[in-house]
């Protein structure tokens, strides 16, 4: 006799209550193993595969491509003991379950012997019923009678309606969205006729944004007025932004939620006060061009910079702390790790070198490739893009000098560093042109005042102009 277990959104860790379904893996009839993954879901930080800690066979999903859902909500239901996949309960099986994800009903524990062999002894937060492992099985789609088959086919398209659109990012139709494309006159190149995100991009690419919809022809004026019609009309008075044409509304949520979420508590909790200072960064950036003639790894100069940060922190250590509100306390923290905004597709992310105090300069900077590759293909895990202390913030690849950076909360500075360029610069007592840069320091007033602040600032740019000096303090 088959065990109906119902599978619910399980805690993702760091906090995050709510995950946006991008992809289903499994499909209604399929049997899945123990800890396979069965669906692709978005958060807050990170892409991230949900495993099912049960094994049998898929008999309803909750929630289609591009849903939200709560942690807790149910997410699929499996049948798990069956001797047969095809005694699946017949009335169980529906690509979508009609009960509202707010309300489900309670899953029955697995208390039988058949159910604990099929459950995962290990699984993601808030699961796992201690019972070991089952031996993974082969998956395979399990025979449904054509009046069952039927129905669940009919339902299949990626967007959960007839007809629809062969496309599961988001992603993918919010960027079409904002170039007026229309994705039913796309073929997609991916699986099944997929549409991904290159086909979008070429599409935008070759110019194949459809027209705009043609206005409605304003109705014809009667005869006997021969006044014309006002050059324009205003909005009313009372008219919300939203009510007028051409407005655009973004949802904040996913990546852009978080930042919001994150910068607005920074400027709400945080007193904060920036400093800056032009340094001449010829010799680093000669002393980087030496380094990487000498052979080996190369050395990127955002690790030149985490190297002078980790030097920096080390002699003000007020700056590598948070601030316990609620016991009114500095907390200092031993260990540097060290975050750096990269801009990826998905939004503006913040990686964590951990124990970057820790690393060689050729290994800041390996790291430093690894976290930005990741980021770029959106598999960074929760753990690489929380728990840092300072972080590093080099707009100057957006071809700016300065900036005042927030600070990433609950840390308590920011490094900005802006583009380097020629510029004139007195140079041994004549005026030269030098590689000069703009750095600002971004620094929480609460853990120190401006001569901690600008002490460190003052000696980043020290090790800039003179690497040397860094050599000198190891």
């Amino acid at each position: 006799m088959a065990q109906v277990l119902e599978f619910k959104l399980p805690d993702l860790g760091e906090g995050l209550t709510e995950a946006e379904i991008v992809r289903w893996l499994v499909s209604v009839g399929d049997v899945v193993a123990v800890d396979q993954p069965v669906v692709e879901v978005e958060t807050a930080k990170a892409m991230v595969e949900v495993p099912c800690p049960y094994g049998g066979v898929v008999t309803a999903r909750y929630g289609e491509e591009g849903t939200e859902l709560p942690v807790g909500a149910p997410l699929l239901t499996v049948a798990v003991g069956a001797s047969d996949p095809a005694g699946a309960p017949a009335a169980a099986v529906s690509e979508q379950a009609t009960a509202p994800a707010e309300a489900p009903a309670p899953a029955p524990a697995p208390t039988s012997a058949s159910a604990s062999d099929e459950s995962s002894g290990n699984v993601l937060v808030g699961y796992g019923t201690g019972a070991p492992a089952a031996r993974r099985r082969r998956v395979r789609r399990a025979p449904m009678s054509p009046s069952a088959a039927a129905p669940a086919h009919a339902r299949e398209p990626v967007n959960g309606a007839a007809g629809a659109v062969p496309v599961v990012s988001p992603l993918v139709r919010r960027l079409a969205r904002e170039h007026g494309l229309d994705l039913r006159e796309l073929t997609g190149s991916g699986r099944d006729g997929l549409i991904l995100r290159c086909d979008v991009e070429q599409a935008i690419r070759q110019g194949a944004t459809p027209a705009p919809p043609a206005a409605p022809a304003p109705a014809p004026a009667p005869a006997t007025t021969q006044t014309p019609p006002p050059a324009s009309a205003p909005a009313p008075v009372g008219a919300t932004p939203s009510a007028r044409p051409g407005v655009t509304r973004v949802p904040l949520r996913g990546v852009r939620g978080a930042v919001a979420d994150k910068l607005t508590r920074s400027r709400h909790e945080i007193p904060d006060a920036t400093c800056w200072v032009d340094a001449d960064a010829t010799e680093l950036l000669a002393a980087r061009t030496a380094m990487n003639a000498a052979g080996g790894a190369k050395i990127s100069l955002l690790a030149l910079f985490a190297r002078i940060c980790t030097a920096a922190l080390a002699r003000h250590p007020e700056l590598n702390s948070t601030v316990d509100v609620a016991a009114r306390e500095i907390v200092r923290l031993p260990e540097v790790h060290l975050g750096f905004a990269a801009q990826t597709d998905r939004g503006l992310v913040v990686p964590v070198v951990r124990n970057a105090h820790a690393r060689s300069t050729e290994s800041l900077s390996a790291e430093f490739a690894r976290l930005t590759e990741a980021g770029r293909a959106g598999t960074l895990t929760p753990g690489e893009l929380t728990g840092g202390t300072f972080t590093l913030n080099n707009y100057g690849v957006f071809g700016v000098d300065g900036s005042t950076p927030i600070i990433n909360h609950p840390e308590a500075a920011m490094l900005g560093i802006g583009r380097i360029v020629p510029k004139p610069w007195v140079y041994e007592g004549e005026l030269a042109v030098r590689q000069v840069v703009q750095l600002s320091l971004t620094f929480d007033h609460r853990v120190c005042d401006g001569g901690t602040a600008g002490g460190f600032l003052r000696y980043v740019a020290d090790c800039v102009e003179q690497p040397a000096v860094l050599l000198r303090t190891l």
